[in-house]
């Protein structure tokens, strides 16, 4: 199933997109996509239904959020070897882990608000894994049973925050509000039955930035499951982004970085695309 959820931020309605293309409407079945709906036997209850029988919503609603009642969101670094590289940096011996704050998830099309003061906002296409049973110090070999679903995201950036601030604060340059677009959908777990056979892509104004794919991860998406849920209970909700491929703007030669107006479209194959513009900075 792709699941999701439409209308004005904050009114969100749980919806799903079905074989056509055409948005269904659900809440005549459940009243929002909350982390008990990821639940295998919850999302079983879904599958069964007769989708056919579901309201078509009209028109072209915005999409928010895939699902509500994200606790944790969790960021992996460098675990892309040709990203690393661009980077200037070594590959890491194990996954490096940093918070991306749930308050900067939005919609997959939202706009991207920069700070007042920003300078290297960039770009990052990421796989997201969507939990749905909760996981603690589980192997590698059952943590993608723990996995409700994925996602397209978008790590958006301000590198002088990540970088140039008290030695380093990839939390503070990532975690401002609308730097966490995920979306359209969330797909479930059972229409994706590899996620290291993913191609992944990124283009800003229309020119292609980002071609990568998941095979070329440094750790897959079952040790990263199985890692952070040994520093961390993984709960149902709970969001992994997981590292992106090269062609961010920092690797550029020379850089470059979003402007107020740019047009930035991510996808990955089976997952949808979003699309979002750059506003002018907050004040």
């Amino acid at each position: 199933m792709k699941l999701l959820r439409y209308g004005p931020a904050g009114e969100e309605r749980p919806g799903l997109l079905d074989a056509q293309g055409e948005l269904r409407d659900l809440s005549g079945v459940i009243g929002d996509i909350t982390p008990a709906t990821l639940a295998p036997e919850a999302l079983a209850a879904l599958c069964a239904l007769d989708i056919s029988s579901l309201p078509v919503v009209p028109g072209t609603p915005r999409l928010g959020v895939p699902w509500a009642g994200c606790g944790k969101f969790v960021a992996i670094g460098l675990n892309y070897s040709d990203h690393a590289a661009e980077a200037g940096l070594p590959e890491p011996a194990e996954p490096v882990m940093f918070p991306k704050w749930t308050s900067c998830l939005c919609g997959a099309n939202d706009d991207i608000v920069p700070p007042p003061d920003f300078t290297r906002l960039d770009w990052e296409v990421e796989l997201g894994i969507v939990i749905g049973r909760q996981a603690r110090s589980v192997s590698e070999a059952e943590a993608l049973d723990h996995v409700a679903g994925y996602c397209v995201a978008n790590d958006v950036s301000e590198r002088s925050y990540q970088f140039d601030r008290s030695g380093g604060q990839w939390g503070k340059g990532k975690g401002f509000d609308t730097f966490g677009p995920v979306g359209p959908w969330l797909v479930t777990a059972d229409e994706v039955p590899d996620p290291q056979a993913l191609g992944l892509w990124l283009s800003v104004n229309g020119e292609r930035m980002q071609n990568g794919h998941t095979a070329t991860m440094i750790f897959s998406c079952a040790r990263l499951v199985a890692e952070c849920s040994r520093v961390m209970t993984l709960e149902p909700g709970d969001l992994i982004i997981t590292g992106t491929p090269p062609g961010v703007g920092m690797g550029q030669k020379p850089p470059r970085y979003l402007q107020a107006g740019d047009v930035v479209e991510a996808g990955i194959d089976g997952l949808g695309v979003q699309v979002q513009r750059v506003r002018a900075p907050a004040t």
